[in-house]
């Protein structure tokens, strides 16, 4: 006795369409089993804008984390924090945030310069214990034109701060992040010195680094492409595209 299996044929909504996300995801999902859970967020959660709850969201949020890389992908993570709405949303498809006078080495700035994929995530650990996800294209735009390209938005002045610069993203993947590992923070009200120049007010040498060795390039650095994914099962190689 014959037994004949059959496959059902993909359903176009689900495996045809274009899915969010990177190919080394997606390569890990298979590998891993999870490619239901997987396509089940991405259909509910992912969006391509910033719906209304986002919005009001993003526009209550007093910190955001930036994620950039350079041209080689070398990483690199910085926090941006202000007042509630120092994060402003332009458009459902377009946000902004100001660069004030910092430390001169321009870490973000310099990668974007060379590598327009940013990667934010925004948390509410007083509130709701959620957090949110946007990851775009950005831009550097110097405050004079930021100014002439979008009028609507106003000065900030307040507490010695002004923008010097504005960087503007535009979104592409908008999604939630878990609740579950968002511990919840108690919100103390403190004077902060936003013009400061004083090393002592801006951390110092907290973490005693000056006495220490300095910065060496380790032998990788310079590399040209991403790192390959060869512990894939099968020990096949793909490179991971740039997102």
């Amino acid at each position: 006795m014959t037994v004949q299996r059959t496959v059902d044929a993909p359903s176009p909504s689900v495996d045809c369409d274009p899915l969010p996300g990177s190919a080394g995801e997606h390569a890990l999902q298979c590998v891993y089993g999870t490619e239901t859970r997987a396509r089940r967020f991405y259909t509910d959660q992912v969006r391509d804008r910033l719906l209304p709850t986002l919005t009001a969201f993003v526009r209550r949020m007093e910190m955001v984390f930036v994620a950039t890389s350079d041209a080689h992908g070398e990483c690199d993570a910085s926090l941006r924090a202000g007042p509630p709405g120092f994060i402003r949303v332009l458009d459902a498809r377009t946000l902004a945030y100001p660069e004030y006078r910092g430390n001169g080495v321009h870490a973000s700035l310099g990668n974007i310069s060379e590598n327009a994929h940013v990667g934010m995530l925004m948390v509410d650990f007083v509130q709701d214990l959620i957090g949110l996800h946007v990851n775009g294209t950005a831009r550097i735009v110097e405050a004079a034109e930021f100014a002439t390209l979008f009028p609507q938005v106003p000065d900030d002045v307040d507490r010695g701060r002004r923008a010097e610069r504005w960087v503007v993203v535009e979104v592409e993947e908008a999604y939630i992040h878990c609740r579950k590992h968002i511990p919840r923070m108690a919100r103390v009200h403190e004077k902060r010195e936003w013009g400061t120049d004083d090393p002592a007010r801006k951390g110092g040498d907290y973490f005693q680094a000056k006495a220490t060795p300095r910065w060496r390039p380790r032998p990788h650095a310079g590399r040209r492409r991403f790192p390959s994914t060869t512990h894939l099962g099968g020990g096949s190689s793909r490179v991971l595209r740039p997102r």
